[in-house]
């Protein structure tokens, strides 16, 4: 149906379907733009299932998607299928001083370099970014020769100069505003036959030089950016800035320099998006980065996912109290009569919960997490003994628990599974893995409050008082596989006792937490019915690319396979009797070689004779005979 087994993932953490030699947005290897592929049919030379090795290969070179993260591979769980992959490393290119910036805070700072040498041609260009409406971007100054480049309002640039024949004033007008705190490029020239002025991808503005009088520009003053003298300086961010292909170092000139930072914010505005997961953009002088704090995420764009393996009887304790109160102090809170209630119970109530996590396992019934309160208040994600999944919530004003049971799969099937709970008072979202988003209502008369939250167990509940019969029996042995990406509201306990944090005093750990993304990657690929799936065995129209039959039913290939290890042993056995009959039938006698020296590196026995000696003739010995048995 066009849907792709095999993509790949990029810096945004998106699904890319196309391949090298192609292009964003087109499913095809290079063979199938060069419309060559093996198959004509397909436009992938591993598409065709050819019984023979067939390859794809090209180069990725769509920069916003880059660097590849992951690969995913699918349709090859089938007999005779394989499938190779290879990532070349990502390989950058260009100029490093491309985002050299210097941040102008002042109307009246400036940076100051040595006088332009531009007497018969000027080439300038930068990128500029700002939210002033006017501003002088640099000058530089002669007796009566200058030139400049400055922000005359909102919407225009001038270029002006002059050689001696008097101001010559270029203006480029754009439709937009120009001081919307986003990067606009200037590039200015000028030479002894004309002057032009372009702003971004506006139409160039020219004006021809005078065919008689001054062609030469002769300054005299330092190089001014940033502001001149007397005039109203540039506010905002300059980059980039290039003067007859010469870029100048800002930044390094920034750094000295009173008004001025070096580096340049607002890249967040142009690449925060790929701070995924509820990751933040951060400004950096020279970048960005993503504060992944908030989220159960790691890494450069908050996408690495932060998961551990839990051995039997293994559990993690995250409390909601602060970080002062002691587990002593927490036990003894629990214990207090309620007439102490109201002094010692947190006053908070959750109205609304987002939880996200993934798992694997083969182990059934388990916990996989259970959130307790100092009140009866709970909620619990458990699998039962069959395999499926429950999620229990228990909020008051009903005699049992809400449960929503997901009785169409095995989630105890050892492979990746992910869930996806949100509830906003009476309403439950439930995602698992791929499938649709299920709505879920609490009856009407529960209450909508999860009063007083205390801790959130994971893999196994070690609570004080009464907890629910049925988790109870769930919680022996307790939870044994992976868990990942443990994210409750704004909390995230599996990365608060992996990454030390300031958080990391709310949580307690019963055994040894290994770090694992054994969880991590949830199924992606839906399961297809024998119907539509071609390589099912009994699918009629089952059309194999390989040569022979394939076996029918899982009893021949049982017999095959019974009838291989019978013949084995009787190879075995019939062997063992040769070597016994040698054994007893033999006739003493010796066996007597000259070996000569160096045979232990030499290739072979005639080597290391004429290694021995050089002048070796193939001569027999009298004295040295040979009994072979």
């Amino acid at each position: 149906e066009g849907n792709p087994y095999t993509w790949w993932v990029g810096k945004a953490n998106e699904k890319h379907y196309y391949w090298g030699g192609s292009g964003p947005g087109i499913q095809k290897c290079a063979c199938g733009i060069e419309r060559n592929c093996t198959d004509p049919k397909y436009y992938c030379n591993c598409d065709a299932d050819y019984k023979q090795w067939r390859k794809d290969t090209g180069m990725l070179s769509y920069k916003e998607h880059l660097p590849v993260s992951q690969v995913v591979v699918g349709d090859i769980d089938r007999p005779g299928s394989e499938a190779k992959i290879s990532v070349g490393p990502v390989r950058c290119q260009g100029d490093r001083n491309y985002w050299n910036a210097a941040s102008f805070f002042t109307s009246s700072s400036y940076l100051h370099f040595s006088t332009f040498q531009g007497e018969t041609s000027a080439d300038i260009s930068f990128y500029f970014k700002t939210s002033a409406s006017d501003g002088v971007f640099l000058e530089n100054l002669g007796n009566t020769d200058f030139i400049k480049l400055e922000l005359k309002s909102a919407t225009e640039v001038s270029f002006s100069f002059d050689v001696g024949n008097g101001p010559v004033e270029i203006v480029v007008r754009s439709p937009s505003q120009l001081n919307d705190d986003q990067w606009h490029r200037v590039n200015a020239e000028r030479n002894v036959k004309q002057a032009s002025l372009q702003v971004d991808q506006l139409p160039v503005e020219v004006r021809k030089a005078p065919t008689e009088g001054h062609t030469r520009l002769e300054l005299y003053s330092q190089l001014y950016v940033g502001a001149a003298g007397g005039q109203r300086g540039f506010l905002g961010c300059i980059r980039s800035l290039r003067m007859n292909g010469v870029t100048l170092d800002l930044e390094e000139r920034a750094k000295i320099t009173l008004g001025v930072k070096p580096g340049c914010s607002g890249h967040c505005t142009s690449y925060g998006m790929y701070c995924a997961n509820g990751g933040k953009c951060v400004e950096k002088y020279n970048g960005y980065s993503c504060d992944c704090s908030g989220t159960a995420y790691d890494g450069p764009f908050c996408i690495k996912d932060v998961g551990a393996f839990f051995e039997e009887g293994m559990w993690l304790r995250y409390n909601f109290h602060s970080p002062g109160t002691s587990m002593k102090d927490l036990v003894s809170r629990t214990l207090l009569s309620s007439a102490d209630h109201e002094t010692t119970v947190p006053d908070l109530s959750l109205s609304k919960e987002e939880l996200s996590f993934s798992f694997s396992t083969t182990k059934a019934p388990c916990v996989l997490l259970y959130v307790s309160s100092y009140t009866q208040d709970y909620m619990a994600v458990l699998v039962k003994p069959s395999g499926t999944l429950q999620i229990r919530y228990s909020l008051g004003g009903t005699r049992e628990p809400y449960n929503i049971d997901v009785d169409h799969r095995n989630m105890a099937n050892g492979q990746p599974h992910t869930v996806n709970i949100t509830r906003n008072g009476r309403d439950i979202v439930l995602q698992l893995d791929h499938y649709p988003p299920a709505s879920y209502s609490l009856p009407a008369t529960s209450d909508t409050q999860f009063n007083s939250p205390k801790a959130l167990f994971l893999g196994k509940v070690i609570e004080i008082g009464k907890i629910d019969q049925d988790i109870y029996k769930y919680n022996t042995p307790g939870f044994t596989g992976c868990l990942s990406r443990v994210q409750f509201n704004q909390i995230a306990p599996l990365k608060a006792a992996l990454r030390p944090t300031n958080v990391s005093s709310h949580v307690h750990i019963q055994g040894e937490l290994v770090e694992s993304n054994c969880g991590a990657s949830p199924l992606t690929i839906p399961p297809m019915s024998a119907a539509t799936d071609p390589w099912h065995l009994d699918s009629a129209s089952a059309d194999f690319p390989y040569n022979g039959q394939a076996i029918g039913d899982g009893v021949n290939r049982n017999s095959a396979i019974i009838g291989g290890v019978i013949a084995v042993v009787i190879f075995t056995i019939l062997c063992t009797l040769v070597f016994l009959i040698r054994y007893m039938f033999r006739h003493k006698g010796t066996y007597h070689t000259n070996e000569a020296k160096g045979a232990e590196s030499a290739e072979s026995a005639d080597a290391a004779i004429m290694n021995n000696d050089p002048n070796f003739t193939e001569t027999i010995d009298e004295s040295k005979k040979e009994w072979l048995i």
